[in-house]
């Protein structure tokens, strides 16, 4: 059963891991995919190809959400080629990661630009557009450290804790026009990034969590089908840890 069939959706970082895995199964819905990616050419291209080849219209756009002239401008493009946006995933996000005493200025500025502020630019772009459909579902990418915080991410504690608290106020705002604004918190998934670190550390955490295993980009993507889909129709406002337990 095809859930998003006939729906249009943006999602942003999505040459690779997460974002990649929620444009994959978002095709397989039947959803029409306009995707972001900021350098991975060659990676945008090849998925592109594949999401097109399943029979949906799918299309990678080079654009940097953090910069506000380049949402709006992305928006403007994704309306004339697909003619509608029924979900926003804002999934674009960088972590730099260091001890407060350590962090500086810049690579604080960084990940609040990048991670939060790229969901203001993106949701107040497409906003419009909802409002005149009178319908629409927004999905922000959080993480469990945005709900419990983690030792030498502050920064990027901050910006996901930040990205809860924007997404439950836009439900205030638009829910009376049938605009819905949720949040999922992925816990410990397992993409090109993880496979890099020592396979020992990835056990240990593995093991830390209550199924036992780290989470894959499907299953993340399976909770954006549901927030994205008309199953979701009541649902606005919500975090949904997608987290094999952790915060159990």
């Amino acid at each position: 059963m095809k859930l998003l069939e006939g729906k249009t959706a943006i999602i942003t970082g999505a040459s690779r891991g997460i974002g990649k895995g929620i444009a994959q199964v978002f095709a397989q819905h039947g959803a029409n995919v306009a995707f972001t990616y900021s350098s991975s050419v060659e990676a945008a291209q090849a998925l592109e190809e594949e999401l097109n080849a399943t029979g949906v219209k799918a299309k990678g756009y080079q654009s940097n959400a953090a910069n506000f002239e380049q949402a709006q401008d992305l928006v403007k493009d994704v309306l004339a080629e697909f003619g509608q946006i029924d979900i926003l995933i804002n999934n674009a996000g960088i972590t730099k990661d260091n001890l407060l005493m350590r962090m500086g200025e810049e690579d604080f500025d960084k990940v609040i630009e990048v991670n939060l502020k790229s969901v203001f630019n993106m949701t107040k772009a497409v906003q419009r557009t909802m409002l005149k459909q009178r319908k629409g579902s927004i999905i922000n990418m959080s993480s469990v450290v945005g709900v419990k915080g983690n030792a030498g991410q502050a920064n990027y504690a901050a910006s996901k804790a930040g990205i809860i608290g924007f997404s439950k106020s836009v439900a205030l705002e638009l829910g009376s026009r049938n605009i819905r604004s949720n949040v999922i918190a992925p816990g410990f998934i397992e993409t090109e990034m993880t496979a890099k670190l020592d396979e020992s550390v990835v056990d240990g955490w593995r093991n830390a969590i209550p199924l036992k295993r780290g989470g894959q980009p499907e299953d993340i993507a399976n909770a954006c089908v549901f927030l994205g889909s008309d199953l979701s129709a009541y649902v606005t406002g919500q975090v949904l840890n997608v987290d094999g337990g952790m915060l159990t």
